[in-house]
Formats: C-alpha cells, sequence, structure tokens
C-alpha cells in the first residue's frame, strides 16, 4: 500500500513541476500562439493510461508468458529426488521471506539461469534452468533460489512494472509535445496533423525510450544487490557468493527476454549504463564486504 501511495505522490509531484516549467517558460503561450490547441493535462492523462497501461498488462500475464516462452515444467507433483528437494528449499525459503509459496519450475537450457515473475509476492513463479541444477552444488542453487525469493519479497515485479509504466508515460508525453512543436512551429502546419508530427512523435519515442531505459536499468541493478543480500541471509553470505563465483567460471548466460533477465551479466563502458544486473565481482565484493 505505501508503494502505490508514493507512486501516486510521485505522480502528483511530476505534474506539478511540468506545470510549473511550462508556465515558466512560457511554452503553453508559445504553442497557443502557433495555433496548437494542446492541452497538457488531459494530454499527461491520456499518456499514463497509455504507458501504464501496457506496463500492467505485462506483469498481469508475466507467469503465463515464461511459462509458454521458455517452456517452464511447473512442478506439480515431484517426480524425482531434485524436484522434491526444489519445492522444499523454495517453501521454506519463502515461509521465511513471509510469502505465499510460489509455483516453482524448470526450463530446458544448458546455460545456468533462473528467474521470478509474477503479479504480486503470494503469487509467484520461481524458475530455474536444467543447466544450473547440472553446473551448481545444492549449496549454490539454494542460494541462487533465495535471491529469487528475495525479488518476490522485495516487490520487485511490481515496483519493476511501475518504474516502467511512469518512464513509458513521460516519454509518450514529450513525444507527443515534441511531434506537435515540430509539425506546428517548424513546418507551419495549420489544420490537423502533418507528416511532421507522426515522423518525429515517433523518432521521439524511440530515442526518449533509449534513454529513459538507462534509469530502469540503474534500478534494476539496484535491486540486484538488494536481492543479493536477501539469497545471503535465507541460504547463507558463502553459499551466495560461491552461486556468483560459480557463474563467473561458467561462459556468459544467454540473455533472458524483459522481466526474465538472466540471474548474471558482464559489461562495461557505455554499456554499463544499459546493463540489468551489476557485474558479479561488483555483487561478490559488496557480499564479502556486508556487515
Amino acid at each position: 500500500m505505501m508503494r502505490i501511495i508514493l507512486f501516486l505522490a510521485t505522480n502528483a509531484a511530476i505534474l506539478v513541476v511540468i506545470s510549473v516549467i511550462f508556465n515558466v517558460l512560457g511554452l503553453s503561450g508559445t504553442l497557443d500562439a502557433q495555433g496548437i490547441d494542446l492541452n497538457l493535462n488531459a494530454l499527461l492523462i491520456m499518456s499514463a493510461v497509455i504507458g501504464m497501461t501496457g506496463s500492467f498488462i505485462s506483469l498481469a500475464i508475466s507467469k503465463w508468458s515464461a511459462k509458454s516462452s521458455m517452456g517452464v515444467q511447473v512442478i506439480e507433483h515431484p517426480s524425482n529426488q531434485t524436484e522434491r528437494w526444489l519445492l522444499d528449499v523454495v517453501a521454506r525459503q519463502a515461509k521465511a521471506a513471509g510469502i505465499g509459496m510460489p509455483e516453482v519450475g524448470i526450463f530446458q537450457s544448458p546455460d545456468p539461469n533462473a528467474f521470478a515473475t509474477g503479479m504480486n509476492k503470494n503469487s509467484a513463479l520461481v524458475a530455474v534452468s536444467t543447466g544450473l541444477l547440472q553446473s551448481m552444488s545444492t549449496d549454490e542453487v539454494e542460494a541462487v533460489l533465495g535471491h529469487e525469493i528475495s525479488h518476490v519479497a522485495n516487490g520487485d515485479m511490481i515496483t519493476m512494472s511501475l518504474m516502467q509504466g511512469v518512464v513509458n508515460t513521460f516519454v509518450y508525453f514529450f513525444a507527443t509535445v515534441i511531434g506537435h512543436f515540430v509539425d506546428r512551429v517548424v513546418f507551419k502546419t495549420e489544420r490537423g496533423y502533418g507528416p511532421a508530427y507522426y515522423v518525429t512523435q515517433i523518432v521521439m519515442q524511440i530515442v526518449l525510450s533509449i534513454l529513459a531505459s538507462m534509469l530502469v536499468m540503474w534500478f534494476s541493478r539496484y535491486r540486484e544487490f538488494r536481492a543479493d543480500a536477501g539469497g545471503a541471509n535465507l541460504a547463507g553470505r558463502q553459499k551466495m557468493i560461491g552461486a556468483l563465483q560459480a557463474l563467473q567460471r561458467s561462459h556468459e548466460p544467454a540473455e533472458l527476454p524483459g522481466q526474465l533477465a538472466a540471474f548474471g551479466i558482464h559489461g562495461g563502458g557505455i554499456s554499463r549504463l544499459f546493463m540489468s544486473h551489476p557485474p558479479l565481482e561488483e555483487r561478490i565484493a559488496a557480499l564479502k564486504n556486508q556487515r
């Protein structure tokens, strides 16, 4: 509830800031003088509907999408010792983290990967790859599961969706304003929308989305440190460090789509701004320095 209140308060504050900026800079008057009847408040509401709808639809179907796209086989009735062990570990960790028992699944992949997704923390899905089970010890797999359970307990899925929705809102808002400005002020379109509006609006959505994704990726990297700390609390710090070191020894995991990003990822330079996960050496160092 507090997260939703904070989200609504943040949006209200942003609306006020945008209104002040447009009034101080006189942009509204400039647009009106050029024959642009652009209701900024109505546009912001429409942008929020467009931006938030896609984000929440993606969240709502995240479990179904994960099962379909990754071929996740949910363990309903364990058929072997490994599956029984996975269910027992997840049940114990979920109880310790104060969340409902997630669905547990396995997907076919030679790479050591795991992910958690779902609409809320009491109805989540935690899945691991066959490569993870084959390449890691039980202690290391336990730590990986603790990491994913921590994502669920921290509410990372809904928080990321809210953040992405806010980003989408303002990308559409500013892309539309810039499209109007270019169409009416630069190309002097007097009635309706000219081609310049549509072209500019699409181009600016692409450009602004790329720039805004750096903010989303920054938060994603931050939440990985939190999930590592949570995994260390649930499974043990040395187990968590061991799991990250095992990932270092393995080849680079394949990138999973959207919310199903791989458990670990490397990169540097300008690409670091677009990394969803911090470098493994930084995550290991953070755990070693944890008090």
